[in-house]
């Protein structure tokens, strides 16, 4: 078995981690989603970002690399009566087809040589959401290894190639207690 499915098979064993909730940069912007279409949840963990967007429906995925994470989501999804169609996958391995998804949602997951893969599989107009931390936390919120975490402004950077529709990093600017800290969020359309 791949080191990093143990590890984290483990912690979701042991209760933790992964979000309840869906990310921000989703949840404070559903209304740029489509009516329809395919989207998918990578790097899904518990799933939350999963239940949204069926919720919102559109046909969805959710890949993760724990098999215990998947567990967790089809039991969650089934309970809600939300179809999402699940898969333990190492998404570096194995990324997304090329323009297989209308919406792509990434979040608290980093490994930069995936995003061109990311860009490729968006369709035409396609949207991602991708939310992560940023090497500018205010607190110890994230992971403490700095390559699992963004320069000042790389998620601009690495999506350049995409129109940008909304961009988020306040690192340590100002009142610290307040506003989005310790990550940073983009939404982008492929053209």
């Amino acid at each position: 078995m791949n080191p990093d499915a143990e590890k984290w098979n483990q912690l979701y064993k042991n209760g933790g981690p992964g979000q309840l909730q869906a990310a921000s940069v989703l949840e404070d912007n559903r209304h740029l989603l489509p009516e329809t279409g395919k989207a998918l949840d990578l790097a899904c963990g518990r799933g939350a970002n999963a239940m949204l967007l069926a919720r919102h429906g559109l046909e969805t995925h959710a890949w993760d690399i724990s098999s215990e994470a998947i567990r967790l989501l089809e039991t969650s999804s089934r309970q809600s009566d939300i179809q999402v169609h699940c898969a333990q996958r190492d998404v570096v391995a194995e990324p997304p087809a090329a323009e297989s998804y209308d919406v792509i949602v990434v979040s608290r997951f980093l490994e930069r040589k995936l995003i061109p893969h990311l860009i490729t599989a968006l369709r035409p107009q396609g949207l991602i959401y991708y939310q992560t931390f940023t090497r500018e936390p205010v607190d110890d919120t994230g992971p403490s290894n700095p390559d699992y975490r963004l320069d000042a402004n790389e998620l601009l950077i690495m999506f350049s190639r995409l129109r940008i529709l909304l961009y988020r990093e306040e690192g340590r600017i100002g009142d610290i207690t307040r506003g989005f800290r310790n990550e940073a969020m983009l939404i982008a359309r492929k053209s």
